[in-house]
């Protein structure tokens, strides 16, 4: 099965969403940070990559939290979510979306995410309510 992965990296009780690009079945709406692996590559090894693309941060995967399935262009997907962290003074550049944001868990909620996304919710809401 194809696999992606999303980093769910928490700073003060907030977790990092990123609004995806337009153009697209998914543009404009807001995600885990992540992407697909590629080839050889480790689920930790492919966030580290892709995180390091879209924002030029290293990201340090910690610990898997769970996973669920989508379907993209008649493909079911497996999506992975990890915890991860980055340096506390990390600078995010925007290299691949329009904006990235700190949130919590209710305006998490509200959010426009990803179906794949949300389907994490249950993973990535118990970290956000302690």
């Amino acid at each position: 099965m194809n696999t992606s992965v999303a980093a769910i990296i928490l700073a003060g009780g907030k977790v990092l969403v990123a609004r995806r690009a337009f153009g697209g079945a998914l543009g404009g709406l807001w995600e885990f940070p992540g992407g697909k692996l590629e080839a050889g590559e480790s689920e930790p090894e492919a966030l580290a990559r892709e995180f390091d693309e879209e924002f030029g941060v290293a990201l340090r995967p910690e610990k898997f939290l769970g996973e669920t399935s989508f379907m993209n262009k008649g493909v079911t997907r497996r999506l992975a979510a990890w915890l991860a962290q980055i340096p506390g003074d990390a600078k995010l550049e925007l290299r691949e979306h329009l904006a990235c944001r700190w949130v919590g868990l209710a305006e998490l909620s509200a959010l426009d995410l990803a179906d794949s996304d949300r389907k994490l919710l249950p993973y990535v809401s118990p970290l956000l309510e302690g």
